[in-house]
């Protein structure tokens, strides 16, 4: 296993340059552009205090200026080549908005999107592997049928509506007030509180969000489970384990769920980059400081540092946890061997 986590590790290289390209060129060829929004913003001061000044040429030698300045007045693979360079001193430059180092803003942000993305990938599995059993286990039932209805709802609403609902119904909007509307501290938190405190109050406002990002997730899983064990049921050795006349709860959970999770780890590289994306609804909409709420700051702005340097670490999370699945599954199945044997 190891020579092929290393193999791994090496075709990383390439997928990563390649995803990089392309989300480079298709941000610089993108829309808009971030010099001349510091262009018009320096020009709108400078008439604001009275200045006289011809506004063509002092909006064409602005745009200079701050093309100069952030490189965007060079060929595009020459700034991609410039990128890369610094990437691999972890550089990632200047913010175009505050001036501010890209990589120190990522650093400050970055523990509050992990946060999320775990709590929300253990959410979904802890919910989808138990009600994919019962429904499997349960086949046709009224209960199995109620999973699959709620699980094709939840499946179908989108996070901006559900997470819009939830702040007027529940967050203090015009009906209840049971979880806080944003932010991950309540406005009178102090360092000086009990640890016990400070747990309650951040899962308080930790809680709504982590749910709202895992809810499709465990609908659509448990839906995988559900199927994966209704197929393993079926096959000849669980049949005859229950001919020997062991236990329903024995056949299942030590004969039938073993093989049942594979699918469900494959689907585990699949979940990584969904939670990253539903963390910038999520961040943006309940105000919490991670990547996500940067990313669509940094958008608006059009940043582009920033923006590149959080595609960066989205596209490594990404990697990684393909890498993560694939290892996974010899230890979720002892008959997958990555590499030769002797």
């Amino acid at each position: 296993m190891a020579s092929y986590a290393l193999q791994r590790l090496f075709l990383m290289i390439p997928t990563f340059i390649g995803v990089t390209l392309i989300g480079f060129f298709i941000m610089r060829l993108a829309p808009g552009d971030p010099a001349e929004l510091r262009a018009a913003g320096g020009l709108g001061a400078a008439a604001g205090a009275g200045i006289s000044i011809d506004k063509r040429v002092a909006v064409d030698e602005a745009l200079a200026q701050w093309r100069a300045q952030y490189g965007l007045d060079r060929p595009l693979h020459i700034q991609y080549g410039i990128w890369v360079k610094n990437l691999l001193t972890l550089n990632f430059g200047e913010s175009f908005k505050d001036n501010q180092q890209v990589w120190g803003k990522i650093l400050e942000r970055l523990p509050v999107t992990i946060k999320l993305n775990v709590l929300a990938i253990f959410l979904v599995y802890l919910v989808a592997i138990p009600l994919g059993i019962y429904s499997a286990t349960h086949p046709n039932s009224f209960s199995d049928q109620a999973l699959t209805l709620g699980a094709f709802v939840l499946f179908a609403v989108p996070l901006v509506w559900a997470a819009t609902m939830a702040i007027v119904f529940i967050c203090g909007g015009d009906f209840f007030y049971l979880f806080p509307p944003g932010g991950l501290e309540s406005l009178d938190y102090s360092q000086e509180w009990p640890l016990w405190r400070k747990i309650k109050d951040h899962a308080w406002h930790l809680f709504l969000p982590v749910v709202l990002m895992s809810y499709d997730g465990f609908a659509g899983l448990s839906r995988y489970m559900r199927a994966s064990m209704l197929e393993v049921l079926g096959q000849d050795y669980v049949r005859v384990a229950r001919a020997k006349g062991l236990a329903e709860s024995l056949v299942v959970f030590k004969h039938a769920l073993r093989n049942s999770l594979i699918p469900l780890v494959t689907i585990l590289a699949a979940i990584l980059p969904g939670l990253v994306g539903g963390s910038v609804i999520i961040e943006t909409i309940f105000s919490i400081p991670g990547l996500g709420q940067l990313g669509y700051q940094s958008v608006l702005a059009r940043d582009y540092p920033t923006i590149m340097a959080l595609f960066t670490v989205s596209a490594v999370l990404t990697l990684i946890g393909i890498l993560i699945s694939d290892l996974l599954l010899s230890v979720v199945d002892p008959r997958i061997a990555f590499g030769r044997r002797e």
